[in-house]
């Protein structure tokens, strides 16, 4: 098992910086849209949240999440997407030092707020990519969390 995706996934996740974050709870899911900063060498999301939003609530339950990142377009040959599954949790310690320095560097208005730093440590990601043929995929299987 690779430690890390294929460099498409990975500079197509640099590329972008909001995801859907996909969560559930007593049966019942949840998506929210989340900025995020992507950082390489742990393979994981950085987001913030506050404690009180319905996914966080969510996460409380069930900690393993799932999403996406898009490229919004119109043109079919042009489609680019990443589908994730992961282990969401607060960033604390040393990831909490690098999340914050990156995703400040990314977001300098978060300065301004108050919020937690969460992180999802990715174990799986299928990115289609059109422009390599249609439905062209490319799988990630990391290990479990």
């Amino acid at each position: 098992m690779n430690k890390h995706p294929e460099k498409k996934m990975v500079k197509f996740l640099h590329d972008h910086h909001v995801l859907t974050l996909a969560t559930s709870q007593k049966n019942q899911p949840w998506c929210a849209n989340c900025f995020y900063v992507y950082l390489e060498d742990e393979n994981c999301f950085v987001f913030t949240s506050d404690y009180d939003t319905k996914h966080i609530r969510d996460i409380q339950e069930q900690n393993m999440v799932a999403g996406s990142v898009v490229l919004e377009t119109h043109i079919i040959g042009k489609i680019q997407g990443i589908q994730f599954r992961g282990k969401i949790y607060k960033a604390e310690n040393e990831i909490l030092k690098k999340s914050k320095k990156a995703y400040l560097k990314k977001f300098p208005v978060a300065m301004l707020m108050e919020t937690t730093l969460w992180v999802v440590r990715l174990t799986y990601l299928k990115m289609t990519d059109n422009r390599l043929g249609f439905g062209k995929k490319i799988v990630w299987e990391g290990e479990e969390v």
